[in-house]
């Protein structure tokens, strides 16, 4: 529902329906493998450009796509794309962003193929190692004890990162409604 309010950003690459993410996803895959067959023997890392920008996958609630969709070849489909795209499209310049409210192995099966985490409050000190990994909250990771109060806790998260076992505690600024207006009607439409 957030994400809808800047869809002009998006362009043509927004999705609300499970039906039209699956089609976004197996298209972000199918420019994965195509770059992946172009680059090949040619470089083993990629670096953004004008051609080949790099493409950043947002999927939010990513649990009503997965583990709650009733259809099982949606749920199937938009898992696999999931998959393949994060096991093999970094290396070409294709990130997956995904969020979801419940941490648990059993709502997202995938979690541990995404190598960088976000957590933001949690409910529980034990949701904290599920989704920071293993340890995370005695390193200092203490996202369950992040304020309910929106002054205090509101964008508060501690991010673990592929490269450190180390947990960094940030705070996201807030980019309010009129903000979100003047950059869909500067950077939407043909822009995006």
């Amino acid at each position: 529902m957030e994400l809808s309010y800047g869809r002009e950003l998006f362009g043509d690459r927004y999705a609300a329906t499970p039906a039209e993410c699956a089609e976004l996803l197996e298209a972000a895959v199918a420019v994965m493998q195509e770059r992946a067959d172009r680059f090949a023997g040619i470089q083993r890392n990629h670096t953004p450009t004008e051609q080949d920008p790099f493409i950043l996958v947002v999927v939010d609630e990513v649990a009503f796509l997965t583990a709650y969709q009733s259809d099982k070849s949606l749920r199937v489909r938009i898992s696999a794309a999931l998959a393949t795209l994060t096991t093999q499209g970094r290396a070409v310049g294709v990130g997956v962003l995904a969020a979801l409210q419940d941490p648990r192995k059993e709502v997202m099966n995938i979690r541990n193929l995404f190598p960088d985490k976000i957590a933001l409050r949690l409910d529980e000190s034990e949701q904290v190692d599920m989704v920071l990994g293993d340890g995370a909250r005695d390193r200092g990771a203490h996202a369950d004890l992040i304020s309910s109060r929106p002054q205090q806790g509101a964008g508060v998260a501690y991010v673990r990162l592929e490269s450190s076992p180390d947990p960094v505690r940030v705070r996201a600024a807030y980019v309010c409604d009129d903000d979100i207006r003047d950059m869909a009607a500067a950077y939407g439409g043909d822009a995006a």
